[in-house]
């Protein structure tokens, strides 16, 4: 017997997608190294995004994050480590699009550093822990028997679903990609998710810290 009701199963993947279809800074994060650097860089971020889902999940069972979101000042460091973060992945990408003109047909990425930078983004992002918080409580049934058990089947499902919207994603970045061989496009790509990045930051400023 599966640890989680299968209509219970059903409910929470259909949340699940709502919330992975919802474009954020992970998403972001994939277009910009895949339509940069290609697609075996995009997909390591791809890769990236789900270990730091995997990281949430670890604190979710140890009951941190629980720790972490009622504690309102552990939730703003959260917060501020993690906009600050987005807003130096954005400053970064604004100041390395001129570099990145004398770059054309390379890679500006490496294969680690995106999928490390893909964890912490997705790690640091408050409004996952604020997911993990929200969502599995809902579908996690006391008298069914190890919530543990249900916890990392619900998990294991949100990094299933996540995996297969986010990797078809970079694979049609890479084909777009293609048609951006100039330098001066590229640019364009790091400008604008650099700027994208900085609007998230200064989001989740506004939304948790004021």
């Amino acid at each position: 017997m599966i640890p989680v009701d299968l209509n219970v199963l059903a409910a929470f993947t259909l949340a699940a997608l709502a919330c992975v279809m919802s474009p954020g800074p992970d998403t972001v994060l994939i277009l910009r190294h895949t339509l940069v650097s290609g697609r075996k860089v995009g997909l390591a971020a791809v890769a990236g995004v789900q270990i730091g889902l995997l990281g949430h999940t670890i604190l979710t069972v140890a009951g941190i994050s629980v720790l972490s979101a009622a504690s309102p000042v552990a939730f703003k460091v959260v917060t501020f480590v993690g906009a600050a973060y987005l807003a130096w992945l954005g400053v970064r990408a604004i100041r390395g699009a001129g570099a990145l003109a004398l770059k054309v047909g390379g890679q500006e990425t490496g294969l680690l550093k995106a999928g490390r930078e893909a964890v912490l983004t997705n790690f640091l992002n408050p409004k996952v822990i604020v997911l993990f918080l929200a969502l599995f409580p809902n579908f996690v049934e006391t008298g069914r028997g190890d919530e543990t058990a249900q916890l990392l089947t619900l998990a294991a499902t949100l990094i299933v679903i996540n995996t297969l919207w986010q990797a078809p994603i970079a694979l049609a970045a890479d084909v777009v990609r293609r048609w951006l061989s100039s330098a001066a496009s590229r640019r364009r790509v790091s400008v604008a998710s650099g700027l994208i990045f900085i609007g998230f930051a200064i989001g989740l400023l506004a939304q948790h810290l004021v």
